[in-house]
């Protein structure tokens, strides 16, 4: 029991209170920690962030704690994976002005603009429909039509919102950047979605980075790093890279030789005492704050990482679920299940790149029918391995790529760039099951119904974390355009 204050005048505090009050106090921030990243206290500010960070952007109740982005590099074809097109089939051999669907696809400012440039007459520049490639049928009890090159993720097809009526605006293989910026290559370079999440919801696991990259990204000319990139956020919300390989999970941060671990940690916090000394003379330098941030996690990512990226403690179901077994699986099917590792230890944002070039300009029936070999088993499984866990309702699953593929051939065997309408589809966290949103045309050439720019898919993510993009704004930064904060997909949340 305390003695009264009025027995310690001039402002002296017994040592019993003093020590008792500390102790409380430190629980009390622990507490208040813990606390914030449950979602029960607003996040304080960010002392080493770029700009200055609001004390709260969360203003929905989240459905969601984590989101693994799947994107395909190179373009798929939208008609010939989840909005497959009959009518191709029918006018195959025909130009597009010799279709009954003439009229609508005239309006597409591509072909406009190749009347005007070489003044030749649209029937002359349109290339021949190009029939489907491959089958299709209902799947699930939902009776969703999936191309036969998906048959693993048509399986789940009732626990996925498939939206049909996505369209972007640039038709070269930068829209790599736009779809996940949502500004086009000649805007400049904006923050990617991940860059976004981790700005405004920060951490769940001190030990991991909370935005992971894996596989390998866009080409510099397609915007490089930028897809993953935090641009004017500042490079500590920018995405990690990490590798599949367990000999090196981490490359930039493995020591070159091997050293004990209290040796390494020596090592470290000399860095962050001279980086910090540094950093002291140049405050405003966003870079050397972010390099020691990141000096401040390497040593408990040098800890953590490769245990999170050593799956041999898996079952051996699990990674034949995977395609571990098989070569053609194995690469990607490694990735989708570290993706779900990682989830599963509090990572908030996990981009999974596929880059075999889904660029189908010729041979599209071999080149997609070799790339769906390599990932559909891989996404399926991760699908119902997050389901089967538990983990589903939690983690949004986003599978997308930067426009779809024409209905007309190009080179008598492919298909050329198509970004007027195309599809991605999303699975948990909140978001419909066995639903399809939206639609293109019968050709598949323009969405027609309830069309989304990427950012309306943007908003949809956020909105399913609890954040609001308006809020996410960052003052004095780059103007802010309508389209550029888009409108969450309400018909496909549940």
């Amino acid at each position: 029991m305390s003695l009264p204050k009025s027995l310690f005048p001039c402002g002296r505090v017994q040592r019993r209170d003093f020590l008792f009050d500390l102790g409380r106090g430190l629980g009390g921030i622990a507490l208040g920690a813990m606390m914030s990243r449950e979602g029960v206290l607003p996040a304080a500010e960010s002392s080493t962030s770029t700009t200055a960070v609001p004390a709260a952007f969360a203003q929905l109740a989240p459905r969601a704690k984590s989101v693994i982005w799947l994107f395909m590099l190179g373009g798929t074809s939208h008609v010939e994976s989840f909005d497959p097109k009959p009518s191709l089939n029918q006018y195959a051999g025909l130009t597009f002005a010799e279709t009954p669907y003439n009229d609508a696809i005239i309006k597409s400012p591509f072909y406009r603009k190749n009347v005007r440039d070489f003044a030749g007459t649209l029937r002359d520049l349109m290339p021949k429909v190009y029939p489907l490639q491959v089958g299709y049928r209902p799947r699930g009890e939902s009776g969703i039509e999936v191309s036969d090159w998906w048959p693993h993720v048509g399986s789940c097809v009732d626990d996925i919102a498939v939206v049909r009526s996505m369209w972007t605006t640039d038709n070269d293989h930068a829209a790599q950047l736009q779809f996940h910026t949502g500004r086009h290559i000649f805007d400049g370079f904006f923050p990617s979605i991940g860059s976004w999440i981790h700005y405004g919801l920060g951490s769940l696991n001190d030990n991991l980075p909370q935005f992971v990259v894996l596989g390998t990204g866009p080409a510099e000319c397609c915007g490089g790093g930028g897809a993953h990139g935090a641009s004017y956020l500042g490079p500590e919300h920018a995405g990690v890279k990490l590798s599949v390989d367990l000999r090196q999970p981490l490359p930039f941060g493995t020591p070159s030789t091997p050293v004990f671990a209290d040796e390494r940690r020596a090592q470290l916090d000399l860095l962050r005492d001279l980086n910090g000394l540094a950093g002291g003379g140049y405050p405003a330098d966003a870079e050397l704050r972010a390099r020691i941030k990141a000096y401040e996690l390497a040593f408990r990512m040098q800890m953590s990482v490769p245990g999170t990226m050593d799956i041999t403690g898996e079952t051996k179901h699990t990674l034949a679920s995977y395609g571990l077994d098989h070569p053609t699986t194995e690469p990607y099917g490694r990735m989708c299940l570290t993706a779900r590792r990682l989830v599963e230890r509090g990572v908030r944002f996990v981009q999974v790149y596929h880059n075999a070039n889904w660029d189908a300009h010729s041979k599209l029936k071999d080149n997609h029918t070799k790339n769906c070999a390599m990932v559909d088993q891989p996404i399926a499984a991760l699908l119902k391995d997050l389901k089967q866990r538990g983990l589903l309702d939690e983690t949004l699953v986003v599978w997308g790529s930067e426009f779809g593929r024409t209905p007309g051939a190009e080179r008598s065997d492919g298909r050329d760039h198509h970004p007027y309408g195309f599809s991605v589809w999303l699975a948990g966290g909140g978001i419909k099951r066995g639903v399809v949103h939206g639609a293109t045309d019968e050709l598949g050439f323009h969405a027609v119904e309830q069309r989304h720019y990427i950012t309306d898919l943007h908003a949809t993510v956020l909105h399913q974390l609890g954040l609001d993009p308006r809020r996410l704004d960052v003052p004095g930064q780059a103007k802010r355009l309508e389209i550029d904060y888009g409108t969450p997909i309400r018909e496909i949340i549940a």
